[in-house]
């Protein structure tokens, strides 16, 4: 319970950008990239998706958190940006009504 209380996001943080670590014979995915995957995976809910992204709603305090890949021609979308995104503009982008 402890460790996934660090995994959540603060109320401070807008912000997470996971990225790419080159261990000399292959490419890994930092400590950051992890925790968005268990965020997206665990914490936060689905409320909408288009081609370009997913947007999240962090049922402990309420706030929007779009899903971006940085290299959606990849597999795997490259590394993830979660970001705090505010209402009007989710609206405008997913089409939803919040």
């Amino acid at each position: 319970m402890e460790m996934e209380q660090e995994l959540k996001p603060t109320p401070r943080e807008t912000l997470l950008h996971g990225l790419w670590i080159d261990t000399g014979s292959r490419m890994e995915k930092d400590a950051t990239w992890q925790r968005i995957l268990w965020l997206v995976g665990n914490h936060l809910q689905l409320l909408a998706e288009v081609e370009d992204g997913k947007l999240y709603r962090d049922p402990t305090d309420g706030r929007l958190w779009e899903l971006v890949k940085t290299r959606p021609e990849l597999p795997d979308g490259g590394p993830p940006i979660l970001r705090v995104m505010e209402s009007a503009r989710a609206e405008e982008i997913y089409g939803v009504s919040l």
